[in-house]
C-alpha cells in the first residue's frame, strides 16, 4: 500500500518512515511538512493511506481533511492524547501516540489491510475508471462545529443547498459544509448522483418511489422518507436515467 507521512517535525517524519520501511506491505511514496504541501502530494501521488499529524503550524490535520475532495484512509499520529477522543469520533482508521511503538504501528497496518481487502474487485474497478469523479466508494470528510465524520458517499442520500453551505444527509445526521452545490455537482459521478434542482443532489441508489408533480415535474421519495422535488427541466433526463 502507498503511504504519505505528514508532519511538520522532520525527526518525527524520519522516525515513522524508518519504521514503515521495515514493513513489506507499505511503500512510503512521499512526505509533507504542512497542509498545503500535503494537498499537493496527495493529488500527485494518490496514496492509499496518510499518516497525519494533528497539530501543525497555520493549519491542523483536521483542516487538511476538510480541504480534500476525496479523503484517503487516515491514521492520526500525534504527541497529544487529548486529541484521541476527537480522532476516534471522526471514525479514523487508527490513532497512534508519539513516540510510535512498532507493535502499535503493525496493528494499525494490519487493520488497514483488512479494510482494503474487504473492498470487492468491482468496487476497485469502478474507482479506477472514475478517478476524476467522486464515486460511491470514495469517502469524504465532513466537519460541522466540533463534530467530524468520515463518510462513504454510498451512505449519503442527499445534498441540499442552504445559502453558502451544503447540508449532507447520511444516517441520522445533517451536518453543514462550506461548499457550493455547483462545485460539488461537477465532482460527483453522474451515474450515481443526480442534480434534481438548483437546491438538491440525490443519490440514485436511495430512490424508493417516483410520482408525477405539478407542471411536469416529479417528486422522488428516498429510503428513509425524504421527499425531493425534481424540476420540470430535469424531469425528462431523470426519467431517462431511471428507465421510466
Amino acid at each position: 500500500m502507498r503511504a504519505i507521512v505528514i508532519d511538520d517535525e522532520r525527526l518525527a517524519r524520519k522516525e515513522l518512515i524508518t519504521l514503515l520501511n521495515q514493513l513489506e506491505s507499505v511503500e512510503v511514496v512521499g512526505e509533507a511538512v504542512n497542509v498545503d504541501d500535503a494537498k499537493e502530494k496527495i493529488d500527485q501521488l494518490n496514496p492509499d493511506v496518510i499518516f497525519l499529524d494533528i497539530q501543525m503550524p497555520e493549519k491542523t490535520g483536521f483542516e487538511l481533511l476538510e480541504e480534500l475532495d476525496n479523503v484517503p484512509h487516515v491514521i492520526f499520529t500525534t504527541a497529544y492524547d487529548e486529541y484521541a477522543l476527537k480522532a476516534f469520533q471522526v471514525n479514523a482508521l487508527d490513532y497512534l501516540l508519539k513516540p510510535i511503538e512498532p507493535k502499535r504501528l503493525e496493528e494499525a497496518i494490519t487493520k488497514l489491510q483488512s479494510k482494503i481487502e474487504g473492498y470487492s474487485k468491482s468496487e476497485e474497478s469502478t474507482s479506477s475508471q472514475n478517478q476524476k469523479k467522486l464515486t460511491l466508494e470514495d469517502q469524504v470528510f465532513v466537519k460541522d462545529g466540533d463534530r467530524c465524520w468520515f463518510v462513504r458517499l454510498s451512505n449519503v442520500r442527499l445534498f441540499e443547498s442552504d445559502g453558502n453551505y451544503i447540508k449532507v444527509y447520511f444516517d441520522n445526521f445533517k451536518p453543514m459544509i462550506h461548499k457550493s452545490l455547483n462545485a460539488l455537482d461537477e465532482r460527483l459521478d453522474e451515474k450515481s448522483f443526480f442534480r434534481a434542482s438548483r437546491k438538491h443532489i440525490i443519490n440514485l441508489g436511495w430512490v424508493e418511489g417516483i410520482e408525477p408533480w405539478f407542471n411536469g415535474g416529479l417528486v422522488v421519495t428516498l429510503r428513509g422518507g425524504d421527499r425531493i422535488e425534481v424540476s420540470r427541466r430535469q424531469a425528462a433526463r431523470f426519467k431517462e436515467m431511471m428507465s421510466l
